[in-house]
């Protein structure tokens, strides 16, 4: 009876071939071919009519000429990739023949293909306002990229010159950062997979994404999401705090042990954190992905991932000011193989020492060798200690050429390069210090005293006082701790220069005039996107706080016989017998107790008094 009842397969509703169609629209007759038209363009096409109409495409592709154009942007639009695979198949051979014989339309295409990469818009009515996005729910939306993708490698198999095609595409097609996740978090991942079998592809596909990554880093500065996150737990808990006043019931006791932990705790408060985030994470998956074969580290796609990235970040991230996040697929990617943090290191160090470079990409350099230096885990001392070598013996060497000239005072301008040297020395010391000094500490401060800081400290260029306060005043306390150098003399002279003017507020507090040429500026600061932190944050030298004891202890100079010097009489000379301290005013001296971030695992506020 079913059979019997449904009706007969249909080819057309009119009568002649495809070609006599065509033909005919040549000679002017458009009659037929504009019911062709109107058929393809039916909404409610049927599969068997798609079928049959493409395969009579196929053997007709001679035809599909540049004036036919409307006819086979029509084709194009077609609702081929959510239909039975009978249709997708016979829609991927008619893309391939068709290309093939008439390469005009190769543009039309590949935007088709291209426009599948996000899922489908679909139109939400709430209250009498039609609102389009994304349809996340769609079951079969991996299922239609995977299709997606082997169309568009059977046009780049027919027509070699694809991907000089396509990169533009690509570009144009790029949602906009205000875009859903979803969509975003698609594309990103589709243009990823193009990289897979379009090698020829890979840097300039890597280049648009992480820009578009640095424009949503650098439009949400840490403080925005670190405010928008405290925001969003204040509400949480007052939210929490009135159910269970409202609501304290044995139900919700038991609920409470369980600590079942919502998806939402995973969300960024903020929106484009929250796409920073998503983002990132499949940034970190595809680095890993490529680098890693049956979960073995593979050398020479490592490397050749490597080469692209640094070209990304030479072009995008060396130049880019106070993104906060996006560097850090070069932290990561460094962290597989050792030999590819000391390639970094050394490719920062020939853009620091490099005259030729202009001084703010060399100012940058040394801030992302001393960042990396202090934070990444996977880089042992011995290598910290080479480094140290290079920067400290580079130091020395701008001294003595420039220490008696006529340039021989402290400006920023002139001298960019060896103040940012100078903090990434400092800003490395005080991270590493104890490793420095671990296990033999009369090997230790030989190797720290050979450094000669005194001499950088005293020079008339006078980096203290152009480094960040912060990382001055540690640097100053543990220096004095191991009787390096004594800074304090000079921070206080230095800080006896700056003018203060008072406030227009109320109570006329004293603010400083002079601000910080270099900045607050450390590339791996802390990084606070909840998904993709769980990438970074098992390789990373979180700053450890100290306490009253360790704050105790700077102040006091190792002494001999004390348990951290039991076997020697290293250190020579007389100790300070006063150990009084005298605390300096808030007003000239809070400046050098301020942290260059606010956020959990960076050198905190610290207040290390000291002898005058």
């Amino acid at each position: 009876d079913e059979f019997i009842s449904s009706p007969p397969r249909k080819t057309v509703r009119f009568g002649g071939t495809l070609t006599e169609i065509l033909l005919k629209y040549e000679k002017g007759d458009t009659t037929d071919f504009e019911l062709l038209k109107h058929q393809l363009s039916d909404p409610d096409i049927k599969d068997a009519q798609i079928i049959n109409w493409l395969h009579e495409f196929r053997a007709s592709v001679a035809y599909l000429t540049k004036e036919l154009g409307q006819l086979v942007n029509i084709l194009l639009k077609l609702p081929w990739l959510r239909r039975s695979r009978e249709v997708v198949e016979e829609y991927l051979g008619f893309l391939g023949n068709l290309v093939s014989a008439q390469t005009v339309h190769l543009r039309p295409c590949l935007r088709m293909i291209v426009s599948q990469f996000v899922p489908p818009r679909i139109t939400i009515r709430e209250d009498d306002v039609d609102i389009s996005d994304s349809d996340d729910d769609d079951e079969n939306i991996s299922e239609n990229f995977d299709t997606c993708h082997r169309a568009l490698q059977t046009v780049a198999r027919y027509v070699p010159s694809t991907p000089q095609f396509l990169m533009p595409i690509l570009v144009e097609f790029f949602p906009f950062i205000n875009k859903s996740e979803r969509t975003l978090e698609c594309y990103v991942h589709n243009l990823l997979r193009v990289t897979v079998y379009l090698p020829t592809l890979r840097l300039q596909i890597l280049e648009l994404i992480i820009e578009k990554l640095l424009k949503l880093d650098v439009s949400t500065p840490q403080q925005d999401i670190e405010d928008a996150e405290e925001t969003a737990n204040n509400c949480a808990s007052e939210e929490k705090s009135t159910e269970e006043g409202l609501f304290d019931m044995e139900e919700d006791e038991d609920r409470k042990g369980n600590k079942v932990i919502s998806p939402s705790t995973e969300r960024m408060a903020h929106p484009l954190a929250e796409r920073l985030d998503i983002l990132m994470t499949i940034l970190f998956s595809y680095i890993k992905d490529v680098c890693h074969v049956d979960g073995k580290l593979n050398i020479s796609n490592t490397k050749d991932l490597y080469r692209d990235l640094v070209s990304v970040f030479d072009k995008l991230i060396l130049p880019t000011h106070a993104s906060c996040h996006v560097q850090y697929f070069m932290f990561y990617i460094c962290s597989f193989k050792l030999g590819l943090a000391e390639a970094f290191l050394d490719h920062l160090w020939k853009k620091l020492q490099d005259p030729n470079n202009p001084s703010v990409i060399r100012q940058t350099a040394g801030s992302y060798i001393g960042s990396f230096l202090a934070r990444a885990k996977f880089i042992p001392i011995v290598t910290v200690k080479a480094c140290l070598d290079l920067l400290v013996n580079w130091l020395h060497k701008y001294i003595d050429n420039q220490d008696t000239g006529a340039n021989a005072y402290c400006d920023v301008a002139l001298h960019g390069p060896f103040y940012s040297t100078c903090q990434a020395v400092f800003y490395t010391l005080i991270f590493r210090h104890k490793q420095l000094l671990d296990g033999n500490l009369r090997k230790g401060l030989s190797y720290l005293q050979g450094l000669n800081f005194e001499r950088i400290v005293m020079c008339q260029l006078n980096p203290l006082k152009i480094c960040i306060p912060s990382v001055v005043n540690l640097f100053a306390a543990i220096t004095r701790k191991y009787q390096l150098v004594f800074c304090y003399t000079i921070i206080e002279r230095n800080n006896r220069q700056f003018i203060p003017v008072v406030r227009s507020g109320t109570g006329g507090d004293l603010v400083q005039t002079c601000t910080n040429p270099l900045d607050s500026f450390f590339p791996f600061d802390p990084y606070i996107l909840k998904r993709s932190k769980k990438t970074i944050d098992p390789m990373y030298q979180f700053w450890e706080e100290l306490s009253a004891e360790d704050l105790e202890n700077l102040k006091k100079p190792i002494k001999k016989g004390t348990s951290e010097d039991e076997d020697d009489d290293f250190l020579k000379g007389e100790t300070p017998q006063n150990d009084g301290v005298v605390e300096i005013a808030p007003n000239s001296y809070e400046s050098n107790t301020r942290s260059p971030v606010s956020s959990m695992g960076s050198p905190a506020d610290c207040y290390v008094p000291y002898p005058l």
